[in-house]
């Protein structure tokens, strides 16, 4: 049974159903500077690692869900799905250009995204199947796409509740687009899960595919800030308790919420609905520079 009290901040009611859509949203990064959390590199570099981390991840959700569409005999399901798909190849997009702008500043960040895009491209491929066992696959990957897309919704939750990225004085355009993807994560949060209900829908499948994605997910989070750090000005080393105050000022999301985020996930009756507020999302995305922009640009 669905929860009527979504968790996270809500600013209304919580709307029934929204119409999932790309938006054609640009960001100028002319005028970041290297710590966009002023004083706090470590806090930066921990959400940094979601320009190196996502971009290869959101692409590969566009192959998978392209080609699960045949599959789908639910109309409304499939609306769902096309748009999910264009929402995440712009958020492969838009992080892709925080990453050029990082190769023009001289940050050559292909030793660790090289490794992301091999776990993609290479180990949670097609793989060559044909047939029942090609659709067995196929399934696995999108329990496999649920069990991220709830820690995403739990992140996107995050940034839009986190306010004192507002009072750190971060730079405005990094701030728009962490809290413009944010927002479409909670927005689309339950498209992943309604289609492996829709293909398969067994628990069991369901919750094993989350005991590779978290530990997997956390340890390339932990690869990437080191890896950040050691590329800084003032390089310096990662430490667990650099994590932990920083998620104790609201500065990045805490180990401790992003567990219980998880263990909310095992329960046998959960739906994404139950987590996160479409509407503090959907209020989000009508104030949103980019968002309001590319609007603007579609109108015209």
């Amino acid at each position: 049974m669905r929860s009527a009290e979504p968790a996270g901040s809500r600013i209304g009611p919580e709307p029934e159903r929204v119409a999932l859509h790309a938006r054609d949203v640009q960001f100028d990064w002319s005028g970041l500077p290297v710590h966009w959390i002023p004083g706090e590199p470590f806090a930066t570099h921990v959400l940094d690692v979601l320009h190196l981390l996502l971009p290869e991840g959101e692409r590969w959700f566009v192959r998978l869900f392209s080609e699960a569409l045949p599959l789908i005999r639910d109309p409304r399901l499939a609306e769902d799905v096309r748009g999910f798909i264009g929402q995440e190849a712009m958020h492969a997009a838009s992080h892709q250009g925080v990453l050029d702008h990082f190769a023009a500043r001289g940050l050559d960040t292909s030793p660790y995204v090289d490794q992301v895009e091999w776990m993609f491209r290479r180990a949670l491929d097609d793989r060559g199947l044909t047939g029942r066992r090609a659709q067995e696959w196929l399934v696995e990957r999108i329990a496999l796409t649920a069990a991220v897309e709830h820690i995403t919704a739990y992140l996107g939750q995050w940034v839009l509740d986190a306010r004192a990225l507002d009072t750190a004085g971060v730079h405005p355009v990094m701030l728009d687009l962490l809290r413009w993807h944010g927002a479409e994560e909670v927005e689309h949060r339950a498209v992943a899960h309604d289609l492996f209900a829709h293909l398969d829908g067994r628990y069991l499948r369901r919750a094993r595919a989350m005991l590779p994605a978290a530990p997997i997910l956390f340890g390339l989070w932990v690869r990437g800030v080191r890896f950040l750090l050691a590329h800084d000005p003032v390089p310096a080393k990662p430490r667990l308790r650099d994590w932990a105050r920083a998620a104790r000022r609201g500065l990045t999301p805490g180990i401790v919420g992003l567990t219980r985020a998880v263990l909310t996930y095992l329960r046998p009756g959960y739906h994404p609905s139950q987590y996160g507020s479409t509407s503090t999302a959907v209020a989000y995305l009508a104030t949103s520079p980019a968002a309001r922009a590319a609007e603007a640009r579609s109108a015209g």
